[in-house]
This record gives C-alpha cells, structure tokens and sequence, in this order.
C-alpha cells in the first residue's frame, strides 16, 4: 500500500475534467493566473503545504488555480508551479486543495487535470507536449503508469511526458483538442 504524504501529487483518476466524488458528477474546470488576492488565502493557516507566497515572487514561474467553470467564488481545488524553458514546461509544485486530498476528498481528478493543462502549455508553446518534472521516488512507477511518464535521468528522479502521452491527457481534459 502506497502512503502518501501531503507534499506528493497522487494521480488517483483520469476523468473527462473533475469528478465530484460523491455524485461522480463531472464539473467543467479553468486554470487561471494566481492573483494577488489569492496569494492571501494561500497559506498553511489554510490548508496548503508548499510556501506559494515564495514560488509566486520568483519571476520565471507562473502560478496556475484549478477552478471549477463559472464558479463566482473561484474556489481553488489545485495549485499548479510552471516555468517556460526553452523547448519544455518544467513543473515544479503541484498541490491538491486539502478538499480534495485522502479518502474524504471532494473531487477527483484534480493533480491529472492540471498536468494535462501543463502539456497543453507545452504543445501551446510549440514544444510538442514535453513537460519534465522531479518525481518522488516512490512515485516514479506510479507516474509511468498513469501518466505514461518517462524516467529520463534516474539519479535525478526526473521523468517526462512525451508527445503522444501528453497527447492523451490532453484529449482527456480538453475535448478534442486534437482530433483522433
């Protein structure tokens, strides 16, 4: 049995967007820019383990929310840390909302979700889906698994997801993004 701490992203499901749990209702998601105002109610007081306050000042990463579509509140169900590189997406922290994390969460779905939105970014940006990222070595077999990850450089547990699986995920959040 795999035991997961908070600071690990879990890939528990790949669903159409998010799953509402309880329902197994799907809800239409965004990931929009972390604003000012967000950066207030991210904190550990909060819920959320990383210190996004200090990932938001450095310039080269982009913070991302998942949002449920429409919703006027913006309820953050996931954080997503992102750098442009030359030819890739780097992904340096992913959190699921406190909501959505163990056996009680709310919804399903979240951590694949804001992967795929990376691997959108990438082919967005001409890098043909390459996003890389660093792996908790527990997790490596796990994220070759649901993610169709690759194990580039072992000693460094970094691992990429190449075009045709970014692909697939892709296709899985965003409806037909690419046809076939």
């Amino acid at each position: 049995m795999l035991v997961m701490k908070r600071k690990e992203f879990y890939i528990d499901k790949i669903t159409k967007c998010i799953e509402e749990v309880a329902t197994k209702r799907i809800f239409e998601t965004e990931m929009l820019l972390v604003t000012k105002e967000d950066m207030k109610k991210i904190t550990k007081k909060n819920g959320w383990d990383f210190p996004w306050k200090v990932y938001g000042k450095l310039p080269e990463r982009k913070i991302y929310k998942l949002c449920i579509k429409g919703d006027p509140n913006q309820v953050i169900h996931g954080l997503l840390s992102i750098e442009i590189m030359d030819n890739y997406i780097e992904m340096h922290h992913i959190e699921n909302a406190l909501h959505n994390y163990s056996k009680n969460k709310q919804y399903a779905g979240v951590c694949a979700n804001m992967v795929a939105f990376a691997c959108k970014k990438s082919f967005e940006h001409n890098f043909e889906g390459f996003v890389a990222f660093k792996a908790k070595t527990n997790l490596i077999e796990h994220y070759q698994k649901t993610l169709e990850a690759e194990l580039i450089f072992p000693k460094q547990s970094r691992m990429a997801i190449f075009p045709e699986a970014a692909k697939k995920l892709v296709n899985s959040y965003y409806k037909n993004y690419f046809n076939g």
